[in-house]
This record gives structure tokens, sequence and C-alpha cells, in this order.
């Protein structure tokens, strides 16, 4: 779209929409979530600007939730949190990020 805003996905990044609903399905479990949250606590917009962090970060998550990726989804998927530029100390990304993945 010429001057206009790109509408970012997940999809647009290659990542599957069934891994997506798999996970968003296994969140709902209180348990899971509660881990989840324990691995993202105290997370920074820096270290989610670090490729490295972010593969780590990615690595212990899908372990959390015994979903394998390829190396090649692997990447695909940091390459669009680094894109995202999120904070997640900013309520406004956090709604962002929440949008893309509804």
């Amino acid at each position: 779209m010429p001057g206009g805003v790109r509408l970012v996905t997940y999809q647009s990044y290659g990542i599957p929409r069934e891994l997506v609903e798999r996970i968003k399905l296994k969140l709902k479990d209180p348990d899971t979530k509660d881990r989840v949250k324990q691995l993202l606590d105290g997370v920074t917009k820096a270290d989610l600007q670090d490729r490295v962090k972010v593969k780590s970060l990615l690595s212990k998550l899908t372990k959390a939730l015994h979903e394998p990726v390829s190396d090649a989804l692997a990447n695909q998927i940091v390459q669009m949190v680094i894109d995202l530029k999120l904070d997640p100390n900013n309520t406004f990304h956090l709604i962002k990020l929440w949008g893309i993945f509804r």
C-alpha cells in the first residue's frame, strides 16, 4: 500500500495460524499462563531488540508450551518480535500485540 501503513500480521512472517491457535488455547490454562508470565517477567524493550535474547526466550517459551518450532520458524518469530519494536512496559504496545493475535 503506497504511502500507507503496512498492516503487520503474524501470517506475513510465515507463522502458521494453527500454531497461534494452539498456543492461544494452551494459554487459557491458568497454570500454563502463569509459567509463561514468569518466563517473561522482567523482560525489557532492550531485551526484545536483542536477537540472542529473543531466541533464548522463544526457546524457553516453546519448551514450556510443548510447542517445538523449526529453526526457520524460530528465526521468523524472532524477526517479527524485533521488527515490532515492542516495549513490554508500554500498554499501547501490548494492545497492538493483542490485536495482531486476535
